[in-house]
C-alpha cells in the first residue's frame, strides 16, 4: 500500500482547471465581492417548488452583467456625450435643415429628471456595501459614471464645448447626503481603483494626513 502523494503545485493546478462559465472574479480587484451580488427579496430558507436564493443571485448577476448603459440609450437614439449641458455658443448653431431635431442647446442637468422612487438600495446602503466583514476600512463600490475623457479641462470647465463625455467605470469612493452626489473615481486599465502612488483608496480616499 503506497500512501497518496499530492502534487507540489496543486493550487496552480486547480486554477487551471475549468468547469464552464462563471461569474465569479478571478482577477484582482479593488472592490468587495459582495458588492457585486444584486439585491434579491427572497427568504434564505426555500419553500418547495422555488429556486434556491443562491441561483436566483447568480441569474440576476449574470443578467445585469449582461446590460450596458451606453448600448441600452443608444438603443432608444440617445447620444451618451449629448446629455450634459455645454455653454451655448451663438455663432455655431447649425442651419435647421442639419439637424434632426431642435436646435436649441441642452441646457437641463440630468439631476432635474433623476428619481430614485425604484431604486432598490438607499446611498448609504450602496456605500456600505465597501465593508467587508471583519475589515475596519471601506472599499469601493464598483459604478459607471458619465464623465469627461479628458480630465484636466473637465475639472477646468466641465461644460466646454470640446469635452467629450463617455460612461466610464469608476469606483464609488463617498456619499455627501447634503449635495446629493456621489465622490467617484475612474477605475485603470486594470479596473483597480488606485492613488498616485499605487496604493488602494480606503474609506473614501480620507487618509491620516486629510
Amino acid at each position: 500500500v503506497t500512501k497518496f502523494n499530492m502534487p507540489g503545485n496543486f493550487k496552480s493546478l486547480l486554477e487551471k482547471q475549468g468547469v464552464g462559465p462563471s461569474t465569479e472574479i478571478l482577477t484582482e480587484s479593488d472592490f468587495p465581492e459582495q458588492s457585486f451580488k444584486p439585491k434579491v427579496q427572497m427568504p434564505f430558507k426555500r419553500i418547495p417548488g422555488q429556486n434556491p436564493r443562491k441561483v436566483e443571485v447568480e441569474r440576476r448577476k449574470r443578467l445585469y452583467l449582461a446590460f450596458d448603459i451606453a448600448e441600452l440609450l443608444a438603443s432608444k437614439g440617445i447620444d451618451s456625450n449629448q446629455l450634459m449641458p455645454r455653454h451655448y455658443d451663438p455663432d455655431n448653431i447649425p442651419p435647421i435643415e442639419e439637424t434632426k431635431d431642435s436646435v436649441f442647446p441642452i441646457y437641463l442637468p440630468l439631476k432635474v429628471f433623476d428619481n430614485d422612487e425604484f431604486d432598490c438600495r438607499t446611498p448609504e446602503e450602496w456605500i456600505s456595501l465597501g465593508l467587508e466583514p471583519g475589515s475596519s476600512d471601506r472599499k469601493p463600490v464598483p459604478g459607471k459614471a458619465l464623465l469627461p475623457t479628458d480630465d484636466v479641462l473637465g475639472h477646468e470647465d466641465p461644460k466646454s464645448q470640446e469635452l467629450i463625455y463617455k460612461w466610464i467605470d469608476v469606483g464609488v469612493l463617498d456619499y455627501d447626503k447634503e449635495t446629493d452626489l456621489y465622490l467617484v473615481h475612474k477605475t485603470d486599465e486594470k479596473g483597480l481603483v488606485r492613488d498616485e502612488e499605487g496604493r488602494p483608496i480606503l474609506n473614501g480616499g480620507i487618509t491620516p494626513e486629510g
